[in-house]
């Protein structure tokens, strides 16, 4: 599936549209700012997969800090059966950017 810009996100989540957000970055990264995304870490995510399984069939934006670690993510997702997954562009620094 297609990756997502940071203005399309932006705009979803301005319009109130509920999206099922994945963050694989740390813990402390995480901390520091945040979309309200659920949080399993790109090294974490093989173990955690099982929390995902609901999100299957259903739209799954994957994000962390530039970008690099939720393609990895991306494509380790749709390897394990998660049809409609999206990357976003640029990751945090670009959503962090657009403001």
């Amino acid at each position: 599936m297609e990756d997502i810009s940071v203005q399309e996100l932006k705009d979803r989540l301005s319009k109130g549209e509920h999206i099922t957000i994945l963050d694989v970055r740390e813990p402390y990264e995480y901390e520091e700012f945040n979309i309200g995304a659920i949080l399993i870490p790109l090294g974490d995510l093989k173990d955690e997969l099982p929390k995902l399984n609901d999100f299957k069939t259903t739209e799954l934006i994957v994000h962390c800090k530039s970008g690099n670690r939720s393609a990895a993510a991306k494509v380790f997702l749709e390897q394990n059966g998660f049809q409609q997954v999206r990357s976003l562009i640029g990751g945090m620094l670009a959503y962090q950017a657009l403001n």
